[in-house]
Formats: C-alpha cells, structure tokens, sequence
C-alpha cells in the first residue's frame, strides 16, 4: 500500500503570564515574550508534521474496506494539508483553538480480496477544535493545563473499487459531527534552553471516541526563536447509517516558535 504524509503548516497566536509564557498550541514551547498594556502576549509557530493513516471506512451500501499507510511517498498521496492553532491567554486562563485540513488519496483493501483487487480512496477530513484551559500547576521550570472544549469534524470519503466482484463500483459519502474533549498540555524546562512539551486529550459526542496525544523536545534558541521535534498521534472512531470512518494519523513533527 502506498505511504502517506500529511504536511501540516500550523500558525498560533497565544497569550501568557508575564513570569513564563504558556504552552500555547501543542508543540509552542514557552518564552519570555514581551506582553502587552493588557497582559496578553502572542507566539507564532509554523511546524511540518508527517502522518501515516490506519484505519477502516464504509460509505452506506458499500462494504468497508481498511486502510494502512506508513510514512512515505508524500508528493503521490497528499493532494493538501493545511493546520492552524491558537491561542488567547491571560495570567492562568486560556482560550485555544485548532483547526487541521487535510485532502489525501490511498489505496484500500476488502476482506480476503473477494470483492474488489484494488480500493482507491480519497478522503477530505475537516477537524476544528476550540476550547478553554486553566493552569493548576505553574513554576519556574514549566506548567501543567488542565483544558476542556469541543471538536468539530467533517468527513467526506470518496471509494473506488477496480477488479473483484465490485469492478467499477465507486460511491462518496460523508459526515459532520461534534465531540466534546477534555485533558491537559503543558512543558517542563530541564535546562534554560531544553525542555519537553506536549499534551493529550480525549473525549466522545458524536464519535464513539475522539483522542489527540503528543510529546516533544525543544530547544530555545533565544527570546525569539525556538524548535521542537517529537511525535503526534490522533486518533477518531466514527459511525452514523452506514458511514464509517475508523482512523488514527500519527507520525513525527517538527516545528518552529517565534515568539514576540
């Protein structure tokens, strides 16, 4: 089966406390920014992930078939992929949001290959989340968020199957839910310049479950710039009259702050 990547290019705009600025998206790390007369301050970070896909997808009236697609063969398989996440924050309040978009292709297999020899499958997933965090643990060295708020998905899978019994067969189908999430993101500082990031939230409405965990390093470079490097994993179950879209995107990213 061919690989897939997922190029996200994420923009996030933050606000922290004026001793250390907060984990603003997942994967910004903190910095000393300067904050404004208001006690907001602000951080853009770009960062490139690169996702494979698992999972199983059925449209009404047509079986189900699986998808298992390593890292690999970006430019053959990503049609687009677009992210961008925020963040407003004051003292330990914050207000996040996070929006991803992705247009990707891949091959797909039936059960014991009966039906079908091939499975070609373009999926357009839309994932927007917003929601609401409160430091319960902050220091010197980092911070721990607790946070809570609701994802919106929107789904539209295109199926087609050559060869087999199902030889020309082709469907699209698609689907928009909400879910509700909670959990947490936060950073520890082991050195001045090296810290670890990351953040895992879980949560259920529409979906039977909808999930979201990642972990990273970065290094500080200065007041302005910093990077990290680290690993994602987002994961969603989904099922309404017939619609099916059972799927987990993980893979390594890397990212760069700038802070100001």
């Amino acid at each position: 089966m061919k690989a897939i990547y997922i190029a996200t290019v994420s923009a996030a705009l933050a606000i922290a406390s004026p001793a250390r600025t907060a984990d603003i998206t997942p994967l910004t790390p903190d910095a000393k920014q300067v904050e404004s007369s208001s006690g907001w301050t602000f951080t853009v970070a770009p960062y490139f992930w690169a996702a494979g896909i698992s999972g199983d997808t059925a449209q009404f009236g047509l079986p189900e078939v699986h998808m298992d697609a390593d890292f690999g063969d970006l430019l053959s398989n990503l049609d687009f992929a677009f992210m961008a996440a925020g963040e407003a924050r004051y003292d330990r309040f914050s207000i996040f949001g996070d929006v991803i978009y992705t247009k990707l292709g891949a091959d797909a297999s039936t059960p014991a290959g009966i039906l079908a020899d091939s499975v070609d499958v373009t999926s357009k997933t839309f994932a927007g989340l917003l929601g609401v965090g409160y430091s319960v643990l902050e220091s010197p060295s980092g911070h721990l968020d607790i946070v809570g708020g609701i994802r919106v998905w929107s789904v539209d899978t295109t199926i087609g199957f050559n060869g087999g019994l199902l030889d020309g067969v082709e469907g699209d189908d698609g689907d928009t839910w909400v879910d509700g999430i909670a959990g947490f993101r936060g950073n520890y500082f082991f050195t001045p310049e090296i810290y670890m990031t990351g953040w895992g939230l879980v949560g259920a409405g529409g979906a039977d479950i909808d999930w979201d965990v990642a972990l990273a390093l970065g290094y500080k470079f200065n007041e302005t710039v910093s990077a990290v490097a680290g690993y994602r994993a987002l994961g969603v179950n989904y099922s309404n009259d017939g619609f099916v879209f059972d799927a987990v995107q993980q893979g390594p990213i890397v990212g760069l702050a700038i802070h100001f």
